[in-house]
């Protein structure tokens, strides 16, 4: 009973977070301190208090860290934000390497391997912000990071065309996402046209040009992706790479293609039966193309999780930089949260280089080629999904229509706390920690600079405490807390942490373990036998 009450104080010292009303599904508040009458509901906004990260301040987002190959092209666009004018100043660069200050874009190619701090300082009226971003050459350093962009499939499918991915690009700019890192513009299914007698792939009449397409993207700072299916042809049956992987894969590096997803889809008329030679064999076949090329392009494997690929995608002769774990997601709840809660027994297998890929983003407007909408995802489910995608390391990869963008969305993609997570330096991603059968679940991941990024998620219909208990979280003492949506310091707790939670709904949390108090030296030479520390 005492450690029940215990627990309950806690959760309203928290500050629990207010429960969300999706628009046109009002839900009933909880609550002990006013009586509600049904007639009178109160007053609330049309989506969870969280931040709106528009602060004048000059900050430097994204990761601090990122790879390239000697010798091969580099861009890197610097994700700032702040209030213009923004003055960024850029030393101490690898040589082979510039920076355009007009674009905010280093670029060029480093001329010989080794990790170069560069320092990077941006300026405005508000104030100053430095940072190191650490530039690694060497081979096989891509995707030190989880890849941060946009992709066409969830919101276009095989009706992409030039117009619709330059409008994204756009769009980027526009709404400060490119500013917060998200770098890559992915072309999914549907840009194949036919093959010339020589057997090169030509585009289809909405790609007049892919070369002129990609140099206007890399112009902006941006990385160009690209899509193809090891199969005779892709899902939406398209031309697919089958047979033709060397003259694929030159043909993209003369693009300028920095990311390919290669996509299982017709192969499977191929590969009769699943053994592990067999899964394989198409990834090693397009990773001996790509490795040909003069030219780093991260490699995508998509084939839905069959045979483990976690457990084989980063062998040398396949060098996956992230794969698929499961099928496609839709944007329901039952998706969401079957895909992304089964990663718990899959973080040792991802780390700088090589990511475990839920699939994308189902946030904001999207459609799959169809009559365009917004995401089924209620505001606190679409929270959830953020925040578990972020403590899983995944690829941040938005499916939607950006522009159209609205500004619930905006938020949740922009907030460089979340993102910082995601692209912690140090790479491991989160594990649950702690589950409870009323559907609430704890879990966490360590950060580079010592701290512990933590999720309470309630996966029940019901308003639930969550609570977080040091001992499952691998930590003592007094610890400060942060809550990252809200990004506010909420205070110091010893050994636990509770709030609330709305139903379907998650709180993501930054705790620092504080210093422990030095202990006064004992009078004895050597203490009572029957005493114990009280792990303070």
């Amino acid at each position: 009973m005492r450690f029940l009450i215990s627990v309950l104080l806690l959760g309203l010292l928290a500050w629990p977070w207010p429960v969300v009303h999706a628009a046109r599904a009002v839900r009933p508040v909880k609550t002990t301190a006013v009586e509600v009458r049904a007639e009178e509901p109160p007053a609330e906004p049309s989506y969870p208090d969280i931040a709106a990260n528009d602060e004048p301040t000059p900050r430097l987002n994204g990761p601090r860290v990122v790879g390239t190959t000697p010798g091969r092209e580099f861009i890197y666009r610097l994700p700032v934000t702040g209030a213009a004018p923004l003055t960024c100043t850029v030393t101490n660069l690898p040589p082979g390497l510039t920076f355009d200050a007009a674009t905010g874009v280093i670029r060029g190619r480093v001329e010989k391997e080794g990790t170069t701090p560069v320092a990077i300082t941006v300026r405005n009226r508000y104030g100053t912000a430095r940072a190191t971003l650490r530039i690694v050459a060497g081979r096989n350093k891509l995707a030190l990071t989880p890849p941060m962009g946009w992709n066409s499939w969830n919101v276009w499918g095989t009706q992409v065309s030039d117009e619709k991915v330059r409008a994204a690009a756009e769009a980027l700019e526009r709404t400060g996402l490119a500013a917060c890192g998200y770098r890559y513009v992915c072309i999914d299914d549907g840009w194949q046209g036919r093959r010339t007698p020589e057997g090169v792939m030509q585009p289809n009449e909405r790609f007049p040009d892919m070369k002129a397409l990609g140099d206007w993207l890399h112009a902006r700072g941006f990385l160009f992706g690209m899509y193809t299916s090891p199969g005779p042809f892709t899902c939406g049956r398209y031309l697919g790479s089958w047979r033709h992987e060397e003259a694929d894969a030159r043909l993209y590096a003369s693009w300028g293609v920095d990311y390919l997803k290669h996509d299982w889809c017709s192969y499977e008329g191929i590969a009769r039966q699943k053994t592990p030679e067999v899964l394989q064999q198409p990834y090693i076949v397009m990773r001996a193309a790509l490795d040909k090329t003069d030219r780093d392009i991260v490699y995508a494997i998509c084939q839905y999780g069959m045979g483990e690929v976690w457990t084989w995608a980063r062998q040398p002769n396949i060098g996956g930089n992230l794969w698929r774990t499961t099928g496609d997601i839709e944007d329901t709840w039952q998706s969401v949260s079957e895909i992304g809660f089964r990663h718990s027994p899959l973080a040792r297998f991802a780390g700088p280089g090589g990511w475990n890929d839920p699939d994308m983003l189902v946030l904001g407007v999207v459609g799959w080629g169809e009559k365009t909408r917004p995401t089924r995802l209620t505001p606190d489910e679409q929270i959830t999904h953020m925040t578990l995608w972020a403590l899983l390391a995944a690829p941040l990869i938005l499916g939607c229509d950006l522009t159209r963008l609205d500004e619930f969305t905006r938020r949740l993609l922009t907030n460089p706390e979340v993102i910082g997570i995601d692209q912690d330096e140090l790479g491991v991603p989160a594990t649950r920690r702690d589950t409870a059968q009323d559907g609430t679940e704890v879990w966490a991941r360590p950060l580079a600079d010592g701290r512990l990024a933590v999720g309470l998620f309630n996966r029940s219909n019901d308003t639930q405490t969550v609570t977080a208990n040091w001992r499952d979280l691998g930590l003592r003492g007094r610890c400060t807390v942060r809550d990252v949506w809200q990004r506010r310091d909420v205070g110091t707790f010893d050994q636990v942490f509770a709030a609330l939670v709305p139903p379907h709904g998650a709180r993501l949390l930054l705790l620092r373990p504080q210093p422990t108090a030095p202990r006064s030296p004992r009078r004895t030479a050597t203490p009572p036998a029957n005493q114990h520390g009280n792990g303070n």
